[in-house]
């Protein structure tokens, strides 16, 4: 929070100082030669106007709060190409139209229109497609460590995702689309309610870990046309292949699609099977028997982290604490199952 807020007092002290050169630049206007004579309410008007001037553009500022920055530079760098083309244009018509006629002046002023909207237009469509060859410049965060993790819904909905992040696992920049968010909120406005819980447990680990400031997220606002009738699975693939990153998920689907467009994934549930204790057969533990097991004799107990564990000759001490002995070890696409008997 205090960085937002160093942020917004930063903007504020720039604003203000925007203000102050405009007062200045008013003042310094009906000074001038040729103004500075006219009546003092002319003088009021102009000043007026300046500040008017500056205080529209702080308004229209204030109202579009999320800029896309590569849209802001494909403007800027288009308007420059299109000014310098139509610069040369008009020095080639000043043989046939000269300058100083009034056909002259009005034909190059539309051929200037018409290049700039061009340029910006060409700029603005083929910024991702061709950048190589555009003298366009694109200004990206710098990103911490080797390669982003691209958060999918299915992680931030499971909840896990926000207690590996706290234990300093992820080293990089963890990325956020916009699409996803998206989902997010489609998932939290559902009327199963069910459904309405889980996506709204998404957007709370979501805010959880854009308020920590120890944690790098990152907004990615940007999608590419060609993206636009794509499904979110689809389009994490892409935005992983252009990041050059890495999906984070627990999804099945995307995991088998990503492996397809040779994207690494990092699947939380094969971390959370990578994270529980190994057992060899012939060791000893302690576990409370539950319920019956489904063949006659057997019991079923379960580890903290979910492993189920199959007892022979546990039926006699269900709700009993007993020593068993390991037999035998099942890794299944479930999960893991361990087989035991009464020691």
């Amino acid at each position: 929070m205090n960085k937002y807020r160093s942020e917004s007092i930063t903007v504020f002290l720039v604003r203000f100082i925007f203000v102050l050169v405009a007062a200045g630049l008013g003042v310094q206007l009906i000074r001038t030669e040729g103004i500075r004579d006219q009546p003092v309410l002319i003088l009021w008007l102009v000043f007026s106007g300046v500040m008017l001037a500056a205080l529209m553009t702080i308004t229209i500022d204030v109202m579009f709060k999320y800029k896309r920055l590569d849209i802001i530079t494909a403007i800027y760098f288009g308007l420059i190409i299109g000014l310098f083309l139509t610069y040369i244009l008009r020095l080639a018509l000043v043989s046939v139209l000269p300058e100083q006629t009034a056909i002259g002046q009005v034909a190059g002023l539309i051929f200037g229109m018409c290049i700039c909207y061009g340029c910006i237009s060409v700029l603005m469509q083929t910024k991702d497609d061709f950048r190589f060859i555009i003298p366009y410049v694109e200004f990206s965060r710098e990103i911490k460590g080797a390669r982003p993790y691209i958060l999918d819904t299915s992680a931030v909905i499971d909840g896990r995702i926000a207690d590996l992040v706290a234990t300093h696992v992820f080293d990089s920049q963890l990325v956020m689309p916009r699409f996803v968010i998206n989902e997010l909120q489609a998932i939290a406005d559902s009327s199963d309610r069910l459904r309405r819980m889980r996506g709204r447990r998404g957007l709370d680990i979501l805010n959880a870990l854009r308020s920590n400031q120890e944690v790098d997220l990152k907004i990615h606002d940007h999608e590419s046309t060609e993206w636009a009738n794509q499904p979110v699975d689809i389009k994490l693939v892409f935005l992983a292949k252009k990041l050059d990153g890495k999906i984070v998920t627990n999804d099945y689907n995307l995991n088998k699609v990503a492996k397809l467009h040779d994207v690494l994934i990092v699947n939380l549930n094969d971390i959370a099977n990578a994270l529980k204790p190994q057992f060899l057969p012939g060791e000893t533990i302690d576990v409370k028997v539950i319920k019956l097991g489904e063949e006659s004799g057997q019991g079923i107990a379960y580890l903290e982290d979910g492993t189920m564990i199959v007892i022979e000759g546990g039926q006699d001490y269900i709700n009993q604490t007993v020593h068993i002995t390991v037999t035998s070890v099942l890794q299944t696409s479930a999960g893991r199952m361990v087989f035991a008997k009464v020691a």
